[in-house]
């Protein structure tokens, strides 16, 4: 899997990643060092020990602040999704078959099927490259 920094972003601030980024995180979700100092701090601040959830809220954001932050939430979603058909490629890479890959997401061989047999090759991954089909 391709792990250079530029071919992320973070999913907290939406910065691009640059050769010097290092990120945190997992599951498609990445977490730059900026944003993880600063959600740390504020996850150890004594007038936060009771919230549940820092640095996620609609409450407090105008309707301009909420539109602006949608392209930022659609990019998250979109790497998400890339980091699905790459770690997709992978499992296929072992030769497990679609039906194992549909029931682990609750669907069918046939919709798993139609949704990743053409993801992204892992080795060339770099979050443009296309792959030949997998079947």
């Amino acid at each position: 899997m391709n792990f250079e920094p530029t071919a992320w972003s973070c999913s907290f601030c939406g910065k691009n990643g640059t050769a010097e980024t290092r990120y945190a995180g997992g599951l498609g979700a990445l977490m730059c060092t900026d944003c993880l100092a600063m959600y740390s701090a504020q996850l150890a601040s004594p007038e936060n020990a009771s919230r549940k959830v820092i640095g996620w809220s609609d409450e407090d954001q105008a309707n301009v602040e909420m539109l602006a932050r949608l392209p930022l939430v659609s990019a998250t979603a979109a790497q998400v999704d890339r980091y699905l058909r790459v770690w997709v490629g992978l499992i296929r890479e072992r030769h497990i078959s679609y039906a194992e890959i549909g029931k682990a997401l609750g669907v069918s061989r046939q919709a798993a099927w139609e949704r990743f047999s053409r993801v992204t090759e892992p080795a060339a991954t770099n979050g443009d490259a296309a792959a030949a089909p997998q079947e």
